[in-house]
């Protein structure tokens, strides 16, 4: 699965797990890159907890005049960033700490939602299967775009070109956290109306009435 930066955040993720990166911390901590990497390298903890916290990437360095260069790169964990950082000291580096410790938790609540918006799609699409006799790609493009349009403002094709992402890839990482709520409730409910063969028209209006009673509040709030 593709690093994902999460444009809210500002923080990777990869497999549902969510990293920041040495570079965030030389940002961060106003510190030289080549010092955060001599640091992680340094760092005293167990092969375990490092193996499990810490993966050394590559980053691709423009040079110009068409030359580049490969320079490392960790990503961490959570726990791998407070490894790191328990010994950066001072009030300014407490402060960046709390709000790093913060952005992860919240990513971290993002992508449970995330996983579960996903996992309701499978049985999603098997309502928009056993709805029609004869389904076509457009049934199943019409019924998610119908709950974009109320979240997003707009169908998935348009939030990739927002967004300048491929045509193939999916929208629901970048989304956000109430984002990705919402369209999990409507789904759900979706998936009622569907089993109970309401008409397409009638389905738009519920969604409609019970994304602005129910949802739209706490979306916008």
């Amino acid at each position: 699965m593709a690093l994902i930066l999460h444009p809210d955040y500002q923080l990777y993720e990869k497999q549902d797990t969510v990293f920041c990166s040495s570079m965030q911390v030389a940002e961060e901590f106003s510190k030289r890159h080549d010092i955060v990497l001599r640091d992680i390298r340094a760092l005293d903890c167990s092969e375990g907890f490092y193996k499990l916290n810490f993966e050394e990437i590559r980053r691709t360095v423009d040079l110009g005049q068409g030359r580049a260069r490969k320079d490392p790169l960790y990503l961490m964990t959570r726990d791998g960033f407070m490894f790191l950082v328990m010994g950066y000291r001072g009030k300014k580096a407490a402060a960046i700490k709390e709000a790093i410790i913060k952005r992860f938790n919240d990513m971290e609540q993002f992508i449970k939602n995330y996983v579960l918006v996903r996992d309701d799609f499978l049985p999603f699409t098997q309502a928009i299967m056993d709805a029609h006799d004869e389904p076509k790609s457009y049934h199943y493009s019409n019924e998610c775009d119908m709950i974009n349009r109320l979240v997003l403002g707009c169908t998935a094709k348009q939030f990739r070109e927002r967004h300048g992402l491929e045509s193939v890839s999916s929208i629901r990482p970048y989304l956000t956290k109430n984002q990705a709520k919402a369209i999990r409730k409507l789904q759900c409910e979706d998936i009622r109306l569907l089993y109970k063969e309401v008409s397409y028209q009638e389905r738009k209006r519920y969604l409609e009435a019970y994304y602005a009673d129910r949802i739209a509040g706490e979306l916008h709030g």
